[in-house]
């Protein structure tokens, strides 16, 4: 059976809310699809489609990968690639495709970290898998303690200049190198158009430790990813553990997480959320784009069905003072350990 042409929603762009990623001229949706783990080869194809597919008839343009997504390393740009050539083609202009590098992806020493040997290496590869001539963003990972600074940076500098990317970001680094990363490439005339980090309402590193709001300073838009913390920001855990899910197989949550402290929290959230007509998760969403420093959010599914709960965030009513008061009041006891070190 011949498949029909995929033809996108005219509408695509009619209810999505955009905001200018710092001081660029580069509006992003508030909403990112993040392929981290359900985009790779364990995932069959046609669900992938789906959900890219709904994505984009919905407004979310802006698609966040990196080399080593899959879980097969290299799968997920695979299958973006895929996409590319059986749907997205018409329509490459109207994508904000972003990928990067800085984690292990293969063996031997030029395959992880932030040598200028490996960000060229890996996006050349990235490009291949995407079937693009080139990514709207290019990030470093993850700032490598043992290369020089500003190797990372001239290598994202020059990636810019031979047009295989049109931005650069930088992805988790500490304030400091985040600081002087800036510095270099704004003298270098390829300011960072985005930082991305960890941020939700139980782990707020990037708000102790000064990173967004050394953003907004240097005119650089500010992107979280784990807006669920790994699905803990939602119905799924509120009364114990179940067993098909990823805190009861190990993976990225565990048990111990579970706490009577955490428990208490979930539960009063929750309560909150549906005071307000919100899932839990559809309120932890509401929670961070409430910030206006926040530019956008990735949000990863599992299914077409999750994506659609997602998007109800989007047009909920503003948090009174006296919610906003609730939440720190709920979530500071269960704040992530290194929230603060």
């Amino acid at each position: 059976m011949i498949e029909p042409v995929y033809s996108p929603s005219a509408n695509r762009y009619d209810t999505m809310e955009y905001r200018r990623s710092g001081r660029s001229g580069v509006k992003i949706p508030v909403l990112a699809l993040g392929l981290w783990h359900n985009f790779g080869s364990h995932k069959p194809f046609q669900d992938v489609k789906a959900m890219a597919h709904y994505a984009f008839d919905k407004g979310i343009c802006h698609f966040d990968l990196a080399n080593n997504y899959g879980p097969e390393y290299g799968t997920a740009e695979e299958n973006f690639g895929r996409l590319m050539e059986c749907s997205f083609r018409p329509y490459r202009d109207e994508l904000l495709v972003s990928t990067k590098a800085g984690w292990d992806m293969w063996p031997g020493p030029y395959g992880n970290w932030g040598s200028r040997k490996y960000l060229m290496a890996s996006l050349d590869q990235s490009l291949k898998r995407m079937k693009l001539d080139y990514v709207d963003v290019f990030y470093s990972h993850r700032w490598d303690p043992e290369t020089p600074l500003e190797e990372t940076m001239q290598a994202l500098v020059d990636i810019v200049r031979q047009g295989k990317a049109l931005y650069v970001g930088l992805s988790r680094y500490p304030l400091e190198q985040a600081r002087k990363a800036y510095a270099y490439l704004a003298a270098h005339d390829v300011p960072c158009l985005l930082y991305q980090d960890r941020y939700n309402i139980i782990d707020r590193v990037p708000q102790y430790k000064g990173l967004i709001d050394q953003s907004v300073e240097d005119g650089v838009g500010f992107i979280s990813f784990s807006p669920l913390q790994q699905g803990l920001l939602t119905g799924r855990y509120l009364n114990g553990v179940p067993a098909d899910s990823r805190m009861a197989k190990g993976v990225f949550l565990k048990e111990d997480m579970l706490t009577p402290a955490m428990m208490n929290a979930l539960n009063g959230l929750n309560d909150l959320a549906a005071r307000r007509g919100q899932s839990l998760a559809q309120m932890a969403l509401s929670w961070l784009l409430n910030d206006s420093r926040v530019t956008s959010v990735i949000i990863g599914a599992s299914s077409v069905a999750q994506l659609e709960d997602n998007l109800q965030c989007l047009g909920a009513s503003p948090f009174s003072p006296e919610e906003l008061g609730l939440i720190e009041q709920l979530s500071a006891p269960i704040q992530l350990t290194n929230s603060k070190n």
